[in-house]
């Protein structure tokens, strides 16, 4: 089948490729691909920044979001029928949506919201569950805290702010004057123009902060929260907490380092930090669907590709100028 593996690691490591078909185990559904949604994450996997956490062996397909229709089945799978609508993000060491067809963890798959199209139902799954795992098992978000969220136009940004005022926050966010409307409709309370204002110098008091930018937001981001707060990053520095969850004891050591200067600077402060390496839940999904079904939260995409212009759709997203999540369709 036609897919888009990483080769080798880099910039220049994703090639179309053929590769066999895949083959459900006992536990596992078949899913013809319809949309797969590009994030982030793809390039950071492909350039081999997790290589010590996720031991990929080249070559091999990669892509975190997907929906599509089931043909296959394994034995041992309940709920899942063949010609049902799904959606996932596949865990980590079995992700594989940039393909014709993708076989899965039946655990990890939901069934799609009915009132979303395929290119919609897949530009959701890793940023809503991001979403929970942030707000609600990391943070615990309650009614009438202040959050901040950075780079709310994006596509993690843009679910983020809309599942925090779904919890009843008060939501604060970074966002470019153009673009202060858009976030305003998606439930932010607040808007900070990252492009005339430093939010360092005019947010404080903050409970909870997610931050997506990088190293140098999350330390600016740790003078904003109020002592007792928490910083939440999807884009490190990881901490120990990292690799117990991912039952890797000798890394422990290894991400103290590599977090040491952000996680003393917040004893410091007072502020609590957490890095965030989100992972696939099916039945979390499931019922993060009826959200989406009920209105509640909706996708924000801003444009689909074609599936033979998934290179293309990736080096959009490295661009960083999305307003909101890309997909590639077939």
């Amino acid at each position: 089948m036609k897919a888009f593996a990483v080769t080798r690691y880099g910039p220049d490591g994703l090639r179309a490729v053929d590769v066999a078909d895949p083959v459900p185990g006992a536990g596992d559904v078949l899913v013809e691909v319809r949309a797969a949604g590009i994030n982030p994450l793809d390039k950071l996997v492909r350039n081999g920044d997790f290589k010590l956490l996720l031991p990929y062996k080249t070559p091999f397909v990669i892509g975190h979001d997907v929906s599509g229709v089931v043909t296959a089945v394994g034995g041992d799978v309940r709920g899942f029928r063949v010609g049902d609508e799904v959606f996932a993000r596949p865990r980590d060491l079995r992700i594989g949506a940039f393909a014709e067809r993708i076989v899965m963890d039946a655990a990890d798959v939901a069934p799609k919201p009915a009132g979303l199209s395929f290119a919609e139902a897949a530009a959701v799954p890793l940023v809503a569950l991001t979403a929970w795992q942030a707000l609600v098992e990391i943070a615990d978000v309650q009614p009438g805290q202040r959050v901040l969220v950075h780079a709310g136009a994006g596509g993690l940004g843009s679910t983020v702010i809309q599942f925090a005022r779904h919890l009843g926050a008060h939501v604060v966010t970074t966002a470019s004057g153009a673009d202060a409307a858009k976030v305003r409709e998606l439930g932010a309370d607040e808007v900070v123009d990252y492009r005339s204002q430093d939010f360092a110098e005019v947010l404080s008091g903050m409970d909870v902060v997610l931050d997506s930018l990088g190293p140098e937001s999350v330390a600016k981001s740790l003078t904003v929260a109020r002592p007792g707060g928490v910083v939440v990053s999807v884009v490190g520095p990881p901490d120990p907490a990292l690799a117990r969850h991912l039952g890797k004891p000798l890394l422990v050591p290894v991400m103290g380092l590599m977090s040491r200067t952000v996680r003393r600077r917040a004893r410091r402060l007072g502020v609590r930090y957490a890095f965030l390496f989100m992972r696939a839940d099916g039945a979390r999904l499931a019922e993060l669907a009826r959200l989406y079904d009920t209105g509640v939260l909706r996708p924000v995409l801003d444009r689909t590709f074609g599936f033979e212009e998934t290179l293309e759709a990736v080096a959009y997203v490295e661009q960083g100028r999305a307003k909101g999540k890309i997909v590639v369709t077939r």
